[in-house]
């Protein structure tokens, strides 16, 4: 039926030759050209671009009291941050856009050159590896030998233990030292070391940004070279660094290694990375399981078990051997000093210290008698997490580079250095291995466990052991009751604590051995001096202490309330006793 011509206008006419279905001719022909960048690429570069201005200022301004020179090149980065900011918004094609990220790289390289130069004394990490790569310079040993004189300046942070002392000893595994004997040989200062964790960053963030697709590149500029956390590491020495820069080839793709079931040359390349890794800091040594489980699971799911053991086999004994290899020399010359060294971290009962879970028993409680259920709960879910990863591959695979490190918020030393200095392999593995590639990875039937509250259960249980154990540490008492009074003194205007006279209780039913400390804020100071009582306090017996400060006098901070406190740390076992020093 013909409803007529529609309201507000005639009949629609259309040409005899034009089908119904057609869209509006053409007015000018199609044109192919260069491909627009993504949004997304764009927004990568100028974050990017942004990162470069953070820590600028303080460089800038450090350099034109010491080294004008060097503040005249950051001043002309300053020019360049700001016309990247302009190109990355206005770039017409990727390859315009891309070589803006080469540029935002190069400024960033620049930039920590200039840090570089304005420092690079390096900190305990650094001054440690530099002593390391002298004596492999002389022949002598390395691990086992106490080197007290190089913590003679204020700036040369020191480890003390639960026990009372110090390392002064080298307690990372040998790489790192051994490419800095040769820098050491022509300059004879810690700048050796900083030199070879400084140039393995800028090679880690060069490698990176090649290795990632083109709209993640100027990501991996920012991560390590933007932000201003990786590069200040560079500076003091750390061996991470160099870690860090072994397992980037290690992480990206890494769920392609061992494709068709042979590692091929790629595989043994990155086997030999994940090896040296490991043979550089003990970091890269609570990654590896995962990775293994990980890359076990993956071949499994498209090779079948045989084949895929094979694969993973392989892999582990390549990275194996070239562990061994590179602690070979250090092993024969003296297996339990070089093993001690390599463990040290791990069994030193270091300082609390850090951001993590411990804070409870040390900055907000009066301390806890079980310190050592914080390290127990660590590794619980250290375990915990590797078996959920095993068990929940599809799922957890793609977190792969950071479920690692979430154990280290539950240790007594919980610095954010763990966490952080790692963070470029999250971005190695966010931009080249996606959730799919897990579709098809083998995970462990479990009977009556297929629906998903069940599994959701069996994934919590896994953590409720760290979490039991975190629950005791956090929730027990302090072992020691303690009071405290201060002798002061008055001196131009200030006053100081030339002793404390500490009464001191022990409530538990083990003989303990107090060491005395102050702590200002999050640091706790040198050791004071102890006299008066008994070196180790029987269950349930009372002494009375007087605690000299380190130099005989300690200046009562300023503030009408400072939380200035005594802290009594004993390392067999691991407790704490806090006690607010009285300063009115």
């Amino acid at each position: 039926m013909d409803d007529g011509p529609r309201a507000g206008g005639g009949l629609r006419l259309r040409r005899r030759d034009t089908p119904a279905t057609a869209g509006p001719p053409l007015t000018r022909p199609l044109t192919t050209g260069p491909a627009a960048p993504q949004q997304l690429h764009r927004g990568m570069t100028l974050i990017a671009t942004i990162s470069l201005f953070i820590g600028t200022r303080a460089a800038w301004t450090d350099a034109m009291s010491s080294r004008p020179p060097v503040a005249g090149i950051i001043s002309v980065c300053y020019a360049g941050i700001l016309v990247a900011g302009v190109l990355a918004l206005t770039a017409r094609t990727r390859r315009a856009l891309t070589r803006v990220d080469a540029g935002v790289l190069l400024l960033a390289a620049v930039l920590v050159l200039c840090g570089y130069w304005l420092n690079h004394a390096g900190t305990d990490e650094g001054v440690l590896t530099a002593q390391a790569a002298n004596q492999i310079l002389h022949g002598h040993p390395v691990y086992g030998q106490p080197w007290p004189w190089l913590f003679g300046s204020s700036s040369v942070g020191i480890t003390k233990t639960m026990a009372g002392s110090a390392d002064y000893t080298y307690g990372y595994p040998p790489l790192t030292a051994l490419l800095a004997a040769p820098v050491h040989a022509m300059i004879h200062s810690t700048a050796a070391a900083t030199l070879v964790t400084t140039g393995a960053l800028l090679t880690g963030a060069v490698l990176l940004w090649l290795l990632l697709p083109a709209p993640w590149r100027s990501a991996a500029t920012a991560v390590c070279l933007g932000f201003g956390f990786l590069p200040g590491y560079a500076y003091s020495g750390y061996p991470a660094v160099l870690a860090l820069v072994l397992l980037i080839p290690v992480v990206v793709r890494w769920t392609d290694t061992g494709a068709g079931g042979r590692l091929g040359l790629p595989g043994v390349l990155q086997a030999l990375c994940l090896g040296a890794a490991c043979a550089t800091q003990q970091l890269a040594w609570f990654l590896t399981p995962f990775l293994l489980v990980g890359l076990y699971a993956v071949r499994r799911g498209d090779l079948g078990p045989r084949l895929a053991l094979g694969v993973v086999a392989r892999y582990t004994g390549t990275a194996a051997l070239t562990w061994a290899a590179i602690n070979a020399y250090f092993a024969a010359e003296n297996f339990s000093s070089w093993l001690h060294g390599l463990l040290l971290p791990i069994t030193q009962k270091a300082i609390l210290h850090g951001q993590g879970l411990m804070g409870i028993s040390y900055y907000f409680t009066a301390g806890s008698r079980h310190l050592d259920y914080y390290s127990y709960g660590s590794l619980l879910l250290l375990f915990g997490l590797l078996a959920a990863t095993l068990l929940f591959v599809r799922r957890l695979g793609p977190a792969i580079t950071v479920l690692p490190w979430l154990s280290f918020y539950l240790a007594t030393r919980s610095q954010d250095g763990y966490f952080l200095m790692m963070t470029p392999l999250w971005l190695a593995a966010a931009a080249t291995v996606p959730a799919s590639a897990f579709a098809s990875a083998w995970q462990p039937r479990i009977p009556r466990l297929t629906a998903r509250p069940a599994r959701a259960v069996l994934a919590a249980g896994l953590l409720v052991p760290a979490v039991v154990c975190v629950t005791i540490a956090a929730a027990s008492p302090p072992p020691l009751r303690m009071n405290v009074t201060a002798d002061m003194v008055e001196r131009s205007g200030h006053r100081d604590i030339t002793q404390l006279v500490a009464r001191v209780v022990n409530t538990t039913g083990t003989r303990l051995t107090p060491h005395f400390a102050s702590r200002l804020g999050q640091g706790a100071s040198d050791w004071w001096t102890a006299s008066g009582g008994p070196e180790s306090l029987a269950p349930h017996a009372s002494a009375t202490y007087v605690v000299k400060p380190p130099g005989g006098l300690r200046r009562v901070p300023g503030g009408s309330h400072p939380r200035f406190y005594l802290i009594a740390v004993t390392g067999t076992p691991m407790t704490i006793t806090t006690a607010r020093i009285p300063t009115s």
